[in-house]
């Protein structure tokens, strides 16, 4: 089993809602090759905080296979990093 420290720090990118009633939330590494992508019941995000940061395992990170997806996640994750800490509620 990993240690936290083995965890991988990934930046708030994108926001999106599907036709379920879902929000999406992805989460990119800082060089926007890799996220991470939580679902959400709209009702439910007052009760589970929403942060720039979060640390997740590298197990659960998934590829960005797009260059200009990772491109644009690399781009959003530095300016959530220059702009937020990591804990901040968005």
């Amino acid at each position: 089993m990993p240690s936290e420290s083995d965890d991988v720090r990934v930046w708030l990118v994108e926001r999106d809602y599907d036709n379920r009633d879902l929000i999406i939330l992805t989460y990119a590494t800082p060089d926007g090759t890799r996220t991470f992508r939580k679902e959400l019941a709209a009702q439910a995000v007052d009760l589970d905080t929403v942060t720039a940061a979060k640390d997740v395992s590298p197990d659960d990170l998934a590829t960005v296979e797009n260059p200009d997806v990772r491109d644009r996640y690399a781009h959003e994750a530095a300016r959530m990093a220059d702009e937020h800490d990591p804990a901040e509620t968005i």
